[in-house]
């Protein structure tokens, strides 16, 4: 059976839960079994949130999960929520752009990308969110990307027909995920 267990976190606002239903959406549309379990502090901006998501090619027998595949980490505060979720086994991605130090736990692999950085220089502030979840697609390989934009479809797909340019700018900030953790991590 192949299940991935990943784990998303970052501060309120950075679109992590928007991340992760656009993932699991994706999944199961693509036949997948999918599994989300969202954590957020009462506040909506301003408090760490974390989104538990799994994928799997069988049912999932247990919705929790001790240890990820993969942990996104987003801010300082998500670093330090998130070291229990990893082991030797995890691959670790943070955000250099806005965390201000390196995770102190060890993986498999440990891969600091400048995702924020790039949405604010060279995109928009609004697209931060869907670099990494083109970073997340190509790191796992868990999703192909035509079931990731047709998910951002129904997500999406009003303010897309509302204001047509949305759709390129947030596919081109996909697909400069995917580029940046290949150059990162040689994926």
């Amino acid at each position: 059976m192949v299940r991935t267990k990943i784990a998303i976190a970052g501060e309120g606002g950075q679109g992590v839960q928007s991340i992760a239903k656009i993932l699991v959406e994706a999944g199961y549309e693509a036949g997948k079994h999918v599994m989300y379990i969202p954590n957020f502090g009462v506040e909506q901006r301003g408090g760490v949130s974390i989104a538990f998501c799994q994928i799997s090619d069988e049912p999932i027998g247990e919705p929790r999960y001790s240890k990820a595949d993969i942990v996104i980490m987003l801010s300082d505060r998500a670093l330090d929520r998130c070291e229990t979720y990893v082991d030797e086994n995890t691959t670790i991605v943070y955000d250099t752009s806005v965390c201000t130090r390196a995770p102190e736990c060890s993986g498999k692999r440990v891969i600091g990308v400048d995702a924020n950085k790039i949405a604010n220089e060279d995109l928009s502030a609004r697209v931060f969110n869907i670099i990494i979840l083109g970073v997340l697609l190509e790191a796992t390989k868990v999703l192909d990307i035509d079931d990731v934009k047709n998910a951002m479809e129904l997500a999406l797909g009003k303010k897309f027909n509302a204001k047509p340019e949305l759709r390129e700018l947030n596919y081109k900030a996909l697909e400069v995920g995917m580029q940046l953790i290949k150059e990162k991590a040689g994926v």
